[in-house]
């Protein structure tokens, strides 16, 4: 369990790491391309989005590593699996059908949720 959860909490990481930090710090010009979502949306909550989903990257790797507020692990987690929601919700009133990654991440948020209760 211990390892099934440090890859889906890692791969996890990775993306949200590069997502997040991607919309703390680059233009709206530069997001549109990839994330069409940020066109109405003020660019304020986009930089927190960023902001969130890179301390929720850390907070999926630094508790458990380091043994300090494992529980972190968790919240984290499950922070993703209701970030997911809304962003598939946000996808789906736009009219975007295209959800698959969404529903993705939301699935290997709920694994990693559900993997990082076996320290609890």
């Amino acid at each position: 369990m211990n390892i099934a959860y440090w890859i889906v909490a890692g791969l996890l990481a990775l993306f949200y790491l590069y997502g997040g930090g991607v919309k703390a710090v680059r233009s709206r010009e530069r997001l549109q391309p990839m994330m069409a979502w940020v066109d109405s949306t003020p660019m304020p909550a986009v930089r927190a989005i960023g902001v969130v989903e890179v301390l929720g990257a850390a907070g999926l790797i630094l508790p458990p590593l380091t043994g300090i507020a494992p529980w972190l692990a968790l919240a984290a987690a499950v922070g993703f699996v209701v970030l997911q929601i809304g962003a598939t919700r946000v996808h789906l009133r736009r009219g975007d059908r295209q959800v698959a990654l969404n529903l993705t991440l939301l699935l290997a948020a709920t694994v990693a949720a559900s993997l990082a209760t076996t320290w609890l």
